[in-house]
């Protein structure tokens, strides 16, 4: 089964190939970079119908205003503006504790602690797409939130939430010897990381 469902990943790919080629190019495309207004416009009437346009094209219009009178910056001009530290500062450390959050280590050992569960062989990767699914869902669930109550508020939240069940989760399988149930709260704790990270970072 799990040959056929990574394959099924080329299904959505193949699927696009074939219809590309009959989407129309983006309006703002033909007419910022290629400077080709009335391939603009056929695009515009292929994508939202016939009628006046005009105030789509003026915004496009006034978008390539703003991009030819903004300077692109290198690498080490980025660096070294000093307007831009903080947000490089930001950046980085969003991206530093993305990596450094425990997901991988918590995806790497996954299959183990749900083997000393003692779930089924042929269960194990059925709870382990459910991980998985679990991300995607709070992927989906973050998506609503994050106009709700921003950014910010997520991020400190979820590496709140994802600290202290990391905390949990290290309690549990150092004690999961001496009690049987304490498996099963480690199977759970994993998926409440999961779904704090979904939902968080």
């Amino acid at each position: 089964l799990w040959p056929w469902l990574l394959a099924s990943s080329g299904l959505s790919a193949l699927v696009q190939l074939v219809t590309l080629p009959f989407f129309p190019d983006s309006p703002s495309y033909l007419l910022i970079q290629k400077g080709n207004e009335e391939a603009c416009r056929k695009a515009i009437r292929k994508l939202w119908g016939e009628g006046d346009h005009q105030a789509e094209i003026d915004d496009i219009m006034k978008e390539k205003g703003a991009m030819t009178s903004t300077k692109t910056l290198r690498v080490l001009e980025v660096i070294k503006e000093r307007s831009l530290r903080w947000q490089l500062y930001i950046l980085m450390t969003v991206m530093t504790t993305l990596q450094l959050c425990g997901i991988n280590a918590i995806y790497f050992y996954s299959f183990e602690v749900f083997h000393t569960a003692k779930f089924e062989e042929y269960l194990i990767p059925y709870v382990s797409l459910g991980v998985g699914l679990c991300e995607c869902l709070s992927s989906i669930l973050c998506s609503t939130l994050i106009d709700r109550f921003g950014r910010k508020v997520l991020l400190w939240g979820g590496y709140t939430l994802m600290c202290s069940v990391l905390a949990l989760l290290t309690m549990t399988l150092s004690l999961q010897h001496q009690f049987f149930w304490m498996h099963y709260f480690s199977v759970i704790l994993i998926f409440l990381f999961v779904i704090f990270y979904g939902i968080g970072p």
